[in-house]
C-alpha cells in the first residue's frame, strides 16, 4: 500500500496554515498562545481532509501545551486510514522570542506503520547513510566519532556534530571537544537538528543526544524517506512514564529502536518554517498574501524537496 501523492499538497497546507497562525504571535513572549494557535489551525485543516486519521504522536505533558491528543480522530472519517504525528509548533521558545528555527511539523503514515511514542525523553543518534555497524547508540562517543571519521575518510576535526545545548549534555560536549570535533549547539528544535544530517550542504555529520521522544519519531519519518541512519532509545525517569509506556504496548523499556522499527511503509513529512532557520525560511506576509517554505518528503514518490507556496491569508 502507498499514500496517494494527492495528499502531499493537502498536508503541506496543514503545516503552512499552522505556521501562519503561529506566525502572528511570533515575538509576543507567549509560547502557549503561539502553540495553541498552531494546534487550532492544524486541527481545522486536518478535519477537511478525506481520510480516517488518528493522532499517534501529539502535543503533550512535557510542554503543558494545548493538545492534539493521542487517540484523537481527525478527517472526514471517509477515505484511507492514516497514523498522524504532529508538532504544530516545534521551537516554542523560538516563536515566543522571535528567534530562528521555529517550525510546524506533521508526519503521516499508513495505519499501524508509525510508532506510538510516549511523552518522554529519547536518546538519539542520526547520520547520513552509513554501513551497518559504523554508528550505534551502544558505542561510546569516541568509537562513534572514530568510526564515522574512518567511514567518511575524514579526521575527527573535520567532523561536525549537532547537539542540543543542555546541561545534561555537558559530558558529551566535553568529550566531543576533546576529540576536536566541531560543534553546532542548538538551543531548541531537535527535529530540524536531526534533519541537518540529510544533506551535505548543511555540513552536519552527526546528530546526537537526548531530546523529546515524539520529536525523535517525527525526525525518523523524514530520515527514513531520505535514506539516512537513525537510532533511538526511550528514557523513563518515573514510574508514571513507565506505566504509560506499558499501556502503549512497549514491553522492553530499554530497547534500542532502528529506523525500520519506528516507521515502515509509505509516509509523508512536512516541516514549514515559521521563523527562518537552517532548514527553511519562515513565513513572509505581504499584504493579504503570505509566502511559505516547507521541507517535504514522500517516500513512495521519492519526493524530497523544499516547496515554496504563495497563498491568501
Amino acid at each position: 500500500m502507498t499514500i496517494d501523492k494527492k495528499f502531499v499538497d493537502q498536508f503541506i497546507k496543514v503545516s503552512t496554515r499552522a505556521a501562519l497562525a503561529s506566525y502572528f504571535l511570533v515575538g509576543k513572549k507567549d509560547k502557549i498562545a503561539a502553540d495553541k494557535a498552531a494546534v487550532d489551525a492544524m486541527r481545522s485543516e486536518l478535519n477537511k481532509i478525506e481520510m480516517t486519521g488518528e493522532i499517534v504522536i501529539g502535543e503533550g505533558e512535557l510542554d503543558e501545551a494545548p493538545m492534539l491528543y493521542i487517540g484523537e480522530k481527525l478527517g472526514t472519517m471517509k477515505g484511507p486510514e492514516f497514523d498522524i504525528a504532529v508538532d504544530p509548533l516545534e521551537g516554542t521558545n523560538f516563536a515566543a522570542n522571535n528567534l530562528p528555527g521555529a517550525l510546524s511539523v506533521i508526519a503521516v503514515a499508513e495505519k499501524n506503520n508509525l510508532f506510538n511514542a510516549p511523552e518522554t525523553y529519547m536518546e538519539k543518534i542520526a547520520t547520513a547513510k552509513v554501513e551497518s555497524g559504523v554508528i550505534d547508540l551502544d558505542y561510546s562517543i569516541k568509537k562513534n566519532i572514530i568510526n564515522l571519521s574512518e567511514f567518511k575518510n575524514k579526521s575527527p576535526n573535520q567532523i561536525t556534530a549537532c547537539i542540543l545545548d543542555r546541561p545534561r549534555h555537558k559530558k558529551i560536549i566535553d568529550e566531543l571537544k576533546s576529540l576536536n570535533v566541531k560543534l553546532k549547539l542548538i538551543t531548541d528544535g531537535d527535529v530540524s537538528g536531526a534533519l541537518l544530517v540529510s544533506n551535505k550542504d548543511y555540513n552536519i555529520d552527526i546528530f546526537l543526544g537526548v531530546g523529546g521522544g515524539p520529536e525523535g519519531v517525527l525526525a525518523a519519518s523524514a530520515l527514513d524517506a531520505l535514506d539516512c541512519n537513525f537510532q533511538g532509545r526511550f528514557l523513563f525517569n518515573s514510574s508514571e512514564s513507565k506505566q504509560r509506556a506499558k499501556k502503549m504496548g512497549i514491553i522492553d523499556l530499554t530497547k534500542k529502536y532502528n529506523l525500520n522499527e519506528i516507521i515502515s511503509g509509505d509516509s509523508i513529512f512536512c516541516a514549514t518554517g515559521i521563523t527562518s532557520g537552517d532548514l527553511v525560511n519562515g513565513i513572509n506576509v505581504i499584504g493579504d498574501e503570505f509566502y511559505s517554505e516547507t521541507f517535504v518528503t514522500h517516500k513512495n514518490s521519492a519526493l524530497t524537496k523544499i516547496i515554496k507556496t504563495k497563498q491568501s491569508i
